[in-house]
């Protein structure tokens, strides 16, 4: 049996200022070793959220590995986190998704 990684990305992941290494800070959360000083964006498992904010660490559980997580964006803070957060509304609201970020980041309209 295959086994995937700890986590899925989007296709145009965000990332911080401070995470320089994008590759690497990739790669550590697909594989499980997550940092302290990192955040995910993450699509919520809850139906009545849309996006949580995680510490990287939660994604070592084994949970994640039988059902890996949807990541849209990594931060080197939490404050960074909420951000990322804010800068995917505005650009939701400018593209007619005002209170609906699922439905423009899985759209084909995102701001290049």
């Amino acid at each position: 049996m295959k086994t995937n990684g700890f986590c899925r990305f989007y296709k145009d992941l965000y990332f911080g200022e401070s995470v320089k290494r994008h590759t690497f800070s990739k790669w550590q959360l697909y594989h499980g070793k997550g940092r302290l000083n990192t955040f995910c964006i993450m699509r919520s498992q809850s139906a009545s959220d849309q996006l949580d904010i995680v510490n990287s660490m939660i994604l070592k559980q084994p949970y994640y590995k039988s059902n890996p997580a949807y990541v849209y964006g990594i931060a080197g803070s939490y404050g960074e986190a909420l951000d990322l957060v804010v800068k995917i509304t505005e650009e939701a609201v400018r593209a007619g998704y005002e209170g609906r970020l699922l439905d423009y980041l899985e759209s084909d309209q995102k701001e290049i």
